[in-house]
């Protein structure tokens, strides 16, 4: 292989750049609607499910660039966290900064993991996995903030684990669809 080539192998294509920053923009659209729950500082949103479907639907590497990227736009001061909590990079420290951080590592698993994925029941794992490399990321700043894992878990798990469920079935259900994997 020339060096061209190399290089050519290696630019992504123009419909990865476009599934980057449509999912980056995706992610913050969903932030937007937020339910807040008035016994956890962490609210209800579609973000988790965006974030795996970024993974599964462009790939880890591309999935885990799209999750940086909405991450250096929030960094960036642009309104694209949840309205709740602190402005930009401030937000990274508080209750929500660890489910954040762990963005760009859930898309990176979920889409290594549905690689290999042939059925809905091996997609829904993947989506599983990146939903639980989130909760681990949520848990581990909520434990810091309240030096409590059991507190944290309480706050940051308990009152999602049941619905994320329902989001990663989601996800494997859209990742599997005919649209999906024909590209269109």
């Amino acid at each position: 292989m020339t060096s061209l080539s190399t290089t050519e192998a290696l630019r992504p294509s123009r419909s990865t750049a476009i599934g980057v920053v449509g999912f980056a923009a995706a992610v913050a659209a969903a932030s937007q609607i937020a339910i807040p729950l008035p016994w956890t500082p962490v609210p209800i949103t579609l973000q988790p499910m965006l974030v795996v479907l970024a993974g599964m639907w462009l790939g880890p590497a591309a999935g885990a660039a799209s999750m940086a990227l909405y991450l250096a736009a929030g960094a960036a001061g642009l309104p694209v966290f949840t309205p709740i909590g602190a402005p930009g990079l401030a937000r990274f420290f508080g209750p929500t900064g660890g489910y954040l951080l762990a963005y760009p590592a859930a898309a990176w698993v979920a889409g290594a993991l549905n690689r290999r994925a042939s059925t809905l029941f091996t997609r829904c794992l993947a989506a599983i996995a990146g939903m639980v490399v989130i909760f681990f990321g949520g848990l581990a700043q909520l434990t810091l903030l309240t030096g409590s894992v059991s507190r944290a878990v309480q706050l940051g798990i308990t009152p999602f684990a049941a619905l994320d469920l329902v989001k990663a079935f989601f996800a494997a259900v859209i990742s599997g669809s005919r649209i999906v994997r024909r590209g269109v």
